[in-house]
């Protein structure tokens, strides 16, 4: 299975917090855009590297550089929204796209209702965001959308999973790198990860 689980200390302890019930909504928003930043810098370690030769105070060297790889990211909305702003503060350059589903409550299916991204998208590393992987149906929706756009080169990335959405989701697309900071125990019949921490398009945006 195609999952790197981030178990880092500082995002074990950011993430104990959020899932507290009384995390105020401010402090949940802080710590998603925390935890965002740091996931960033693992899912990016494999980033192509070159050398430039550049001028420091002392003498000239040949210094490591990112060799020229376009980023970029892509919300899966509205929560993955959450996660951008954390991401872009560590790589601001990194062009934005956004994939609008929602889920059928019934059905628990994902339906599109929006979708944007760079015209370049099958040159760039695309990165995938979206905060709940439980199901994983609007994760595949979105990331299949990515495909039909031309995307060739995506990673995804959430904080919570499921290990029913993490299955599916390995199921339906194979050969996407999937990244996240925990596994949970399961899904509740409702389609929520347990323990979890709730909704986090709601907790983030304070609609709960």
């Amino acid at each position: 299975m195609n999952v790197t689980i981030i178990d880092h200390p500082l995002i074990q302890h950011k993430l104990t917090i959020m899932r507290r019930q009384e995390t105020s909504t401010a402090s949940f928003r802080r710590l998603v855009n925390e935890i965002a930043m740091l996931l960033c810098y693992e899912v990016t370690r494999d980033l192509p590297m070159t050398a430039e030769q550049i001028q420091t105070p002392m003498e000239r060297m040949d210094a490591p550089t990112l060799a020229g790889k376009k980023l970029c990211f892509v919300s899966v909305l509205r929560a993955g929204n959450g996660l951008l702003d954390g991401m872009l503060n560590l790589i601001p350059s990194a062009r934005v796209g956004h994939v609008g589903l929602y889920r059928d409550h019934d059905t628990l299916e994902a339906v599109e209702y929006y979708y944007k991204v760079p015209s370049d998208i099958a040159d760039r590393l695309v990165i995938a965001v979206d905060p709940m992987l439980a199901t994983a149906n609007s994760a595949i929706a979105a990331v299949q959308r990515l495909k039909d756009g031309g995307a060739v080169n995506i990673k995804f990335l959430c904080l919570l999973a499921a290990p029913e959405g993490v299955k599916a989701f390995g199921l339906a697309h194979p050969d996407v790198e999937l990244y996240t900071a925990a596994v949970d125990r399961e899904l509740s019949k409702e389609g929520y990860i347990l323990p979890g921490l709730g909704d986090a398009g709601d907790r983030i945006f304070g609609t709960k």
